[in-house]
């Protein structure tokens, strides 16, 4: 092994000495100095013995102050398990985390009557801290678990994570500057000023300076300029951990502190409040598309037969079922391809839901139009019929759908927290809307169903199967609710009442929309969402919606065919 070699198994005390050394013997070797070669080798060997006895000596020491620090837990007392916790901290052992994770746990342990700490197992066995072997001799009587209350763990949590702040992994020294910052222990300061000394990824260092901050601002010790600095520090955090440090700093500090901390708090306090109303739009957004889903096959049936289907709510729902009863098949044949059971789901969900719905338009629908209140009774009873007949095959009980990985979990964008599935939504709402207009718009189907929305009698006059189109029309919007069914199984329970849920506010959507206009659909499901959570933190979930339903009722009895009415020669009243 070489000089260098050693010293990077070493202490930096000890690495010193034996790069002084290997550097000396490199210098006094060169071609000017070889006259005193004499001289220099009996210089360099008592160095160099010199070092050896540093090495020899350094781990007696090293093992010294472990011993010293580990007496401390078996005083029971929390003051001296502190103490502790500090001095393994200091000390340096490899063993250091070892020993805090057997405290943390309730594994650590001491003998009573011979001070001796040990680990012990979930199976009682008792091991010796530094080999991990099982001390037989051990009088399981005398031994009594290391106990610790919420300041024992606040320094255990502060010790862990400053030993981790110089991790060669990344994610482990953010988390431990976020542990630093969270615990506010002031023994942390030295090791996190060594920390960001060595930092050279930016974002890390930015988060140990925010934790620096963390101790440095609200300590009334601290010189008046690094406060100020720390202050400012932490309004560039800008969080509410933030918010809550600043609020005590202002109301216990005076000066030029109290009014620096008083500025940062108003500064952070309104960019909160405009982050608060940008999510609560991002929700809303969300909740847009939930209802654009649920509504944009109402808008269909609704707008070309003029149908009140008060059965829509259960293509949705049968919707969510195909998905579950998809994951189902997929689980017990092909497992492996479960993440995928969502490109299975909607095409089925939507084959399904849409032949339902071809069905009833052929055997119920076709008999009631012109008679707007008798199919509003049918299709209520068939609502009805259509959730016993899943409480008979599924149970009433909800069903679990599994969510794929790419629709788990959520990330910050820019301080706004975005969830995965509700973004894949907004996704797939947009995709499904696109590809709706584009059939309406660039089909002779499209065409027809065009033709039959704004003029039945023309169309009909012109050769257009108008019971042809009726039918396909109910099991398009039927097929589309099937999809939103598909989509709502990852947010919402998957139960019998799924579609109960979405109904009414589907027709909402619609109604305020326009009737028939899939981009009055559009913007009204948007414009309610976010309308939506936007009243929510002033009013309230419950009296928002009647807020709502109040303000759409006074609009529709002035704009009666919605946002956006249909214009054609002779739209029929």
């Amino acid at each position: 092994m070489s000089a260098f070699e050693l010293q990077a198994d070493r202490s930096p005390v000890q690495g010193m000495f034996v790069k002084l050394a290997s550097l000396k013997l490199a210098a006094q070797f060169g071609p000017c100095n070889l006259q005193n070669k004499a001289g220099v080798l009996l210089k360099l060997c008592a160095k160099i013995l010199l070092s050896l006895m540093l090495l020899v000596a350094a781990p007696v020491a090293h093992a010294d102050d472990f011993d010293d620090a580990l007496e401390h837990f078996a005083t029971d007392k929390f003051a001296d398990t502190q103490d502790g916790i500090a001095a393994l901290a200091a000390s340096g052992s490899p063993l250091t985390l070892k020993v805090f994770d057997a405290l943390a746990s309730g594994h650590l342990v001491a003998d009573t009557e011979t001070s001796k700490v040990y680990f012990q197992a979930d199976d009682d066995t008792v091991h010796d801290i530094r080999t991990d072997a099982v001390v037989p001799d051990v009088d399981a009587d005398n031994l009594k678990k290391v106990r610790i209350n919420n300041a024992v763990r606040r320094a255990l949590d502060a010790a862990q994570g400053t030993l981790a702040l110089l991790a060669p992994d990344k994610v482990k020294r953010l988390a431990a500057a976020e542990a630093v910052f969270q615990g506010r222990d002031a023994a942390a300061l030295p090791s996190l000023d060594t920390a960001i000394g060595k930092e050279r990824d930016e974002g890390v260092k930015r988060v140990m300076m925010q934790a620096r901050a963390a101790l440095i601002a609200p300590d009334a010790q601290a010189p008046e300029a690094a406060r100020l600095v720390a202050i400012t520090a932490l309004k560039d955090r800008g969080d509410q951990d933030a918010q809550g440090l600043l609020a005590s700093i202002a109301a216990s500090s005076s000066g030029k502190v109290k009014t620096a901390a008083q500025a940062a708090l108003t500064n952070i306090q309104s960019n909160l409040a405009l982050l608060s109303s940008v999510q609560n739009v991002w929700y809303g957004l969300s909740l847009g598309s939930v209802l654009l889903l649920a509504a944009i096959g109402l808008a269909i049936t609704f707008g070309v037969m003029g149908v009140i289907n008060m059965a829509h709510g259960e293509m949705v729902m049968i919707g969510a079922y195909v998905t579950f009863g998809v994951q189902q098949a997929m689980q017990a044949y092909a497992p492996g391809l479960i993440q995928w059971s969502l490109l299975v789901a909607v095409p089925l969900s939507f084959v399904v839901t849409g032949f339902i719905g071809v069905l009833i338009e052929r055997s119920i629908i076709r008999f009631l139009y012109g008679r707007p209140l008798e199919t509003l009774l049918a299709t209520f009873g068939l609502s009805l019929v259509l959730q016993q007949a899943i409480r008979t095959m599924f149970g009433a009980n909800n069903r679990d759908v599994t969510a794929p990985a790419f629709m788990s979990g959520s990330f910050d964008f820019f301080g706004l927290s975005i969830t995965s599935g509700r973004m894949w939504i907004i996704v797939f709402a947009l995709i499904v809307f696109f590809v709706l207009q584009l059939v309406l718009r660039a089909t002779s189907f499209g065409l027809r169903m065009r033709a039959v929305t704004q003029n039945r009698r023309m169309a009909s006059a012109m050769g257009i199967d108008t019971n042809r189109i009726d039918a396909l029309a109910f099991g398009l919007g039927s097929g589309i609710a099937g999809m939103a069914g598909v989509a709502l199984s990852q947010i919402d329970n998957v139960s019998p009442n799924l579609g109960q849920s979405y109904i009414i506010d589907s027709f909402l959507v619609v109604v305020f929309g326009g009737v028939g206009n899939l981009w009055g659909t559009f913007v009204a499901a948007l414009t309610l969402g976010v309308a939506n959570k936007l009243l929510e933190p002033f009013v309230g979930a419950v009296l928002g919606k009647i807020v709502l339903l109040v303000f759409i009722i006074l609009f529709i009895q002035k704009r009666p065919r919605g946002l956006f009415a249909l214009k054609g020669r002779a739209v029929e009243a």
